[in-house]
């Protein structure tokens, strides 16, 4: 049998035994040892994407377990494998897969909102989803391999390179992520964060932290560069204030990331974008490279994933789970799905 925790609407979860689903041709069972929670699925479980997510659904995309059983012409993973799931499925015949950005193919099939995903005890999946985990690491803290893909991918669209100066406008998980991959580039980091406990985090992870509301960041810019101003800005806050502090931090040529899902259009300070000329530059998701690179800095501890766990919960409380986060104060809560065994 299968526990799996189901969004019912309205803010809702049902946790019950189903049938586990064999694994077909092509396919892999796996047993689930961890499911973060993101602020994808907080938007889910207040209802935001009702008109995408087909209720009852099982969400949940980042994840880390064991495989447990191969499906006819599987030959590359073995039973008890530690692996992780790359939960994007392309159609591959669209323009965009076509050019090669199969990543944002215009069908794509996001694996745990499209289509169920992995906040249950047994999950099946197309065995060329999977991405192995090296031995030594431990599952909880593979879990966050994929918010690091997200990371490295905005840092590799950046084209930041080491002696370059990045801002970070938003200490959240991804924001703290970016840092330590900026940081892990070679490049001298800013995070900018209003939540005092964030900023606390973002110090104790070695990532200066400022405070918008209190000091002049654009001064504190200029002053940690010369007068020149920021090389990259990554928009991580997803607010309006956010994107104007951006374009006036950046130095000449500087590269704007917008990360951040901005759900209305923001006011963006053309004037400067054509007086500085700068770049203005839209992320989403990662492509499998950038998987690979996220495992080798996760498991080398140049992003120290583990360190922003605050909470890992039973599959039982998934309920519980998405309250604290919606509450603040947690900044990644996994949920247990019990796989680790």
């Amino acid at each position: 049998m299968n526990r799996s925790a189901h969004y019912v609407g309205e803010r809702t979860f049902v946790v019950e035994e189903t049938a586990a689903v064999p694994p077909g041709p092509g396919q892999v069972r796996l047993d689930v040892a961890y499911t973060g929670i993101c602020g994808t699925d907080l938007h889910i479980a207040h209802g935001a994407m009702d008109q995408r997510v087909r209720v009852p659904a099982v969400i949940g995309h980042e994840m880390s377990g064991r495989v447990a059983e191969v499906g006819p012409g599987v030959a590359d993973h073995r039973v008890g494998d530690p692996v992780t799931v790359l939960p994007l499925d392309w159609c591959g015949e669209c323009p965009a897969c076509r050019a090669g950005h199969t990543h944002i193919c215009h069908r794509l099939n996001f694996v745990g909102i499209d289509s169920p995903g992995s906040m249950q005890r047994s999950w099946t999946v197309p065995a060329r989803l999977l991405v192995p985990l090296p031995d030594g690491l431990p599952l909880a803290t593979a879990t966050l391999v994929e918010p690091t893909a997200v990371a490295v991918h905005d840092v590799r669209r950046s084209r930041l390179v080491a002696g370059e100066h990045a801002v970070v406008i938003g200490a959240g998980p991804v924001g703290l992520l970016i840092g330590a991959v900026a940081r892990a580039a070679g490049a001298a980091v800013t995070m900018l964060e209003l939540d005092p406990r964030r900023r606390q985090l973002a110090t104790d992870l070695d990532l200066p932290a400022v405070d918008p509301a209190t000091v002049d960041v654009a001064r504190h810019v200029q002053a940690a560069t010369g007068g020149a101003g920021a090389d990259v800005v990554f928009e991580v806050s997803g607010s309006a204030a956010g994107v104007r502090t951006a374009t006036d931090l950046l130095a000449v040529r500087g590269r704007l990331v917008v990360v951040a899902i901005h759900p209305t259009p923001r006011e963006v300070d053309l004037h400067r974008v054509f007086w500085r000329e700068l770049e203005l530059i839209g992320v989403r998701v990662y492509e499998q490279e950038d998987y690979a690179e996220a495992v080798r800095l996760v498991h080398g501890g140049q992003v120290p994933a583990d360190r922003l766990i605050s909470r890992i919960v039973p599959l039982a409380e998934v309920a519980q789970a998405f309250e604290a986060l919606a509450a603040g104060g947690d900044v990644k809560v996994l949920v247990d799905c019990g796989g680790d065994a």
